[in-house]
């Protein structure tokens, strides 16, 4: 069962000061400086909230593989309102069949005329947001896009009314088949916007009575308000004007669009002390510096292989559905700091926000009484984010007096939490309730030492909570087996497979006499509309990264004449943005009865080749064995070829996949690791 824990620890001081003190400084040692909080001449932006992304490209592919009640408790962190990181807002990746950094995610329509609304994950996962939080906002953003949606072409604006039609399709989905209102839309993530196609979007959208559907653009840096000010109609049609990374900073061009600013995608750094430093400065900054009234996480929670690329880079891991084992990380109790505090429809103060001694703080109000302060004294080198770089600055501990004015005068305490993320021992202490401070005749003083993060506010509704210890980590089992036999699969991916290019669903193949009637197939065949630099290859791969010796056995089924092809392969050493460089031991057959062994997924470095007899739509057993620096395989149980010499790579993942963006499906799948 879950624990809140409300934990009372600290310091409460005489008098109009409040606060422990940095170790070894004198108060009176401490520069101070005074901070006016008044609402009387009104307030400043609204605030929208503090969310995460789920996507770009398939970082929450092993979430829905854990078993009861571990994936419950992961969702509870993530989303429940009052226990972890209490989510304002979910960005979900709208799957568009391409690799979008660490996989694909499937698109709803693979062709014009194909439509699936729970292919994926992403429905599944708003849906346990809502759950928890019934009024979490919704977003939605391709990354890539069908082949279809280009007609030949690797771009989505040649045809807007048919791009336009493709994303309002899942936008009626969402709702049609989950009861999902989706709040906002995006464009094309981080790449060219057109101004046509937005204008095209906002009239579909208003078509269908979904005014109320914001349009975010563009995902990328702040140029598309150069566009919005001189073009009224464009202006009209976006509701957010969304930057990536944007270093805390706006540009005037788009303070001059009047519209809302936000940090739409944000952080993607390591979750470890550091991350969660960059965390608690940008979830401050981006409104100090920058008036984003929203910050956005990439990603929501690190659960794909590590060792793909920004491994770890979410808020919280959980990338071991095999052992159960998770891990709440620095940057969830980071995000509780605002969240459990504010709620989208608060508006900040109007106040500068920059400390005198360093760091920054914001405060913000519903506009019926209740005040909510948050400030940190974030580090240059203890809250780096992986991009933009960081300018170089100093914070000191220093001495913070409040004065409360306005309709805030009247408040006479202010609850206190309190996180300090601690370099030098490891020993952080995060999100601890302390007692309570005092406002005396409407003001009050705080110590504050540098690294730490502190929420001061009159709502009372915070807690920390927790579940129980999940199970210890596990390395991947290494006896593995899946037949893909399941009639009603609750997802359309098989578990722990993770494509890196190409999509792997579950099929019913019912032309087939009884052996082999469920399978995993492959089935995108035309190259999507990119966003990376997809393989011409589809690949999925499976298992741990650190394998050396195994033996990957698959049946194989080639659908297409001539030229299909498809493969096994171990020691698989790359993936995510990077996969066309892969490298590995690939076991392929084609249908036109040859065979190669390669040591790449390009096919370039061939290590041996010769006859199969292996021809299409025909089922075929396909065994590799690696074992030291010698590889081996076997068709159908018989010797193909051997002694084949494997000097890289060293270690790597299992992986099935095709020749080429081709049918072809794949059944009983085993893998013997160590």
């Amino acid at each position: 069962m879950e624990q809140c824990a409300v934990l009372l620890w600290g310091w409460l001081l005489l008098g109009c000061s409040w606060g422990p003190g940095p170790p070894g400084v004198g108060a009176a040692a401490l520069s101070t400086a005074t901070y006016k909080l008044d609402d009387a001449y009104g307030l400043g932006r609204q605030f929208d909230g503090i969310g995460a992304v789920s996507g770009g490209g398939a970082t929450s592919r092993l979430l829905v593989n854990y078993q009861e009640p571990y994936r419950s408790q992961i969702l509870d962190y993530l989303f429940k309102p009052n226990f972890g990181a209490s989510l304002h807002i979910l960005k979900v990746e709208i799957g568009g069949d391409g690799q979008s950094t660490d996989g694909t995610e499937p698109s709803h329509m693979h062709y014009e005329n194909d439509e699936n609304y729970f292919r994926g994950y992403e429905w599944w996962l708003m849906k346990e947001a809502k759950k928890r939080n019934p009024k979490i906002k919704l977003i939605g953003l391709p990354w890539t896009f069908p082949a279809w949606i280009g007609k030949g072409e690797n771009w989505p604006y040649d045809y807007p009314d048919v791009t336009a039609y493709y994303i309002v399709s899942w936008i009626l989905g969402a709702k049609h088949y989950h009861d999902l209102d989706i709040d906002y839309v995006g464009i094309w993530n981080e790449r060219a916007f057109n101004s046509k196609y937005i204008k095209v979007l906002r009239q579909s959208l208003d078509r269908l009575g979904l005014r109320n559907i914001g349009i975010i653009a563009a995902d990328g840096d702040w140029n598309v308000s150069k566009e919005m000010i001189v073009d009224p109609y464009l202006n009209d049609a976006v509701e957010v004007v969304g930057a990536h990374y944007p270093g805390t900073k706006t540009v005037p061009n788009a303070l001059l669009t009047k519209k809302k600013l936000w940090s739409s995608e944000d952080y993607s750094t390591f979750n470890d002390e550091v991350g969660a430093g960059c965390w608690a400065r940008i979830l401050n900054q981006n409104y100090v510096n920058g008036n984003m009234t929203s910050t956005i996480a990439w990603n929501l929670v690190a659960s794909y292989y590590e060792e793909l690329p920004f491994g770890r880079c979410g808020l919280m891991t959980a990338q071991e559905p095999w052992s159960g084992h998770y891990k709440v990380e620095a940057p969830i109790w980071i995000t509780a700091h605002t969240t459990q505090f504010t709620q989208p429809g608060w508006s900040y103060l109007q106040v500068d926000g920059h400390l005198e001694g360093g760091g920054s703080f914001v405060a913000l109000t519903d506009g019926l009484g209740n005040l909510t302060i948050i400030i940190e004294t974030m580090t240059y080198n203890h809250s780096q984010c992986i991009r933009p770089p960081l300018p170089h600055f100093t914070v000191k501990p220093q001495r913070a007096t409040f004065y409360l004015k306005g309709s805030f005068y009247t408040v006479k305490t202010l609850q206190v939490w309190h996180s300090r993320l601690d370099f030098e021992s490891g020993r952080s202490s995060l999100f601890q309730q302390l007692h309570p401070v005092k406002v005396w005749k409407g003001s009050f003083s705080i110590d504050l030492n540098v690294d730490e993060v502190y929420t001061l506010t009159t709502l009372k509704t915070g807690q920390k909570c927790g579940h129980p210890e999940p199970p210890p980590p596990q390395p991947f089992p290494s006896n593995y087996k899946d037949d893909f036999n399941i009639r009603n699969p609750p997802f359309s991916e098989a578990p722990n497979f993770a494509d890196q290019t190409g999509v792997f669903e579950y099929f019913i193949n019912a032309s087939d006499p009884g052996d082999h009637v469920f399978t995993l197939r492959q089935v995108v065949v035309q190259r999507p509309i990119t966003w990376a630099s997809d393989a011409d290859q589809t690949i999925s791969l499976i298992g741990n990264f650190k394998w050396v010796n195994m033996t990957v056995t698959c049946d194989i089924y080639i659908e297409k004449q001539r030229d299909g092809g498809v493969f096994v392969a171990g020691r698989v050493d790359n993936g995510g943005i990077y996969v066309r460089r892969t490298k590995g031991v690939f076991f392929w057959v084609f249908a036109d009865g040859t065979y190669r062994v390669t040591g790449d997924l390009a096919g370039e470095e061939i290590l041996m080749k010769g006859l199969s007899g292996v021809r299409n739509n025909a089922w075929h057993t396909l065994t590799l064995n690696i074992q030291g620096t010698s590889a081996s395989g076997l068709l159908n149980g018989y010797p193909l070829w051997e002694n084949v010499t494997i000097s890289q790579p060293s270690n790597g993942w299992a992986a099935i996949g095709t020749r080429s963006f081709e049918f072809a499906q794949f059944d009983n799948f085993h893998v013997e690791a160590s």
